[in-house]
């Protein structure tokens, strides 16, 4: 199954954004099933329509193909952002998690061609421990691993973390904040900077989108997401993922449902 109103195989070539998906959750913390999400939110994008009534575009006027999974089963965390980074396809990559891990090597393989990327993250979490349950390389600590590497960071939709996680992201972030909203001096110096765009469904509120691993109270709404997704709209998106939907943790399939329709609008936002 391929995600709704995606080019065959054979138009690839002409697509300008790629969607794959990272069936990875090894080091989940709390619950696992994230590696589910990409069949799932596939499976869900069918329940949607291709046409954005908010945005007037429809996924017939995109051309992006859908290049299915990532082989990724069984490898250590620090092979699987290896792997990641070896498969990166030509032109925008969207990808479909998987564990928050995967956007380290999502990033890792951009920056060799965009060297001046910026990371825009929404996160309930902040991300940034050094170590997590042993492991330096996590979905714990995967902002801090691309903090660490020299990578710009923003953070929107922050509600928890550890002391020294918040004031880490006070000294090295570019901002970090609970609301979603970019201050208008900040959006405006990111017009002309290549951005990479990760959406941790646990932004949103669990009452919302129930199906993650790590849910936190008081999120955002779907609407105030989107609102802030598109304050970028004209921006140049050099790639983007969404991660951290558990599809067996919301039997009522709601959080699929929104993570399809959340890639709808990105791809019809971003898109050419």
């Amino acid at each position: 199954m391929t995600f709704l109103g995606a080019r065959p195989p054979g138009a690839a070539a002409a697509a300008r954004i790629t969607l794959l998906g990272a069936p990875y959750d090894a080091t989940a913390s709390f619950r696992r099933g994230s590696r589910f999400a990409p069949g799932a939110i596939r499976r869900a994008s069918e329940s949607i329509e291709t046409y954005s009534p908010v945005l007037d575009r429809d996924l017939a006027d995109v051309p992006f193909t859908d290049g299915g999974d990532l082989r990724l089963e069984g490898l250590a965390p620090a092979e699987m952002v290896k792997a990641i980074r070896r498969q990166m396809p030509p032109g925008l990559p969207l990808f479909l998690g998987g564990e928050h891990t995967i956007t380290l090597g999502a990033v890792q393989g951009l920056t060799p061609r965009v060297p001046d990327l910026v990371v825009v993250q929404w996160d309930a979490h902040t991300d940034l421990r050094d170590e997590y349950a042993g492991q330096r390389t996590s979905h714990a600590t995967v902002m801090r691993r691309l903090v660490d590497g020299g990578l710009p960071l923003v953070q929107l939709g922050i509600r928890a973390g550890t002391r020294e996680e918040f004031a880490l992201a006070r000294t090295r972030c570019v901002y970090s904040a609970r609301g979603l909203q970019l201050p208008a001096a900040l959006g405006d110096r990111l017009r002309d900077t290549p951005l990479y765009l990760s959406v941790d469904v646990d932004v949103l509120d669990p009452a919302i989108a129930p199906g993650t691993g790590n849910p936190e109270p008081d999120g955002a709404g779907y609407g105030e997401l989107l609102q802030s997704l598109r304050s970028l709209a004209g921006c140049r998106i050099a790639g983007m993922d969404v991660v951290e939907v558990a599809p067996a943790l919301d039997p009522s399939g709601r959080t699929a449902i929104i993570a399809a329709s959340l890639v709808r609008e990105m791809l019809l936002l971003f898109g050419p």
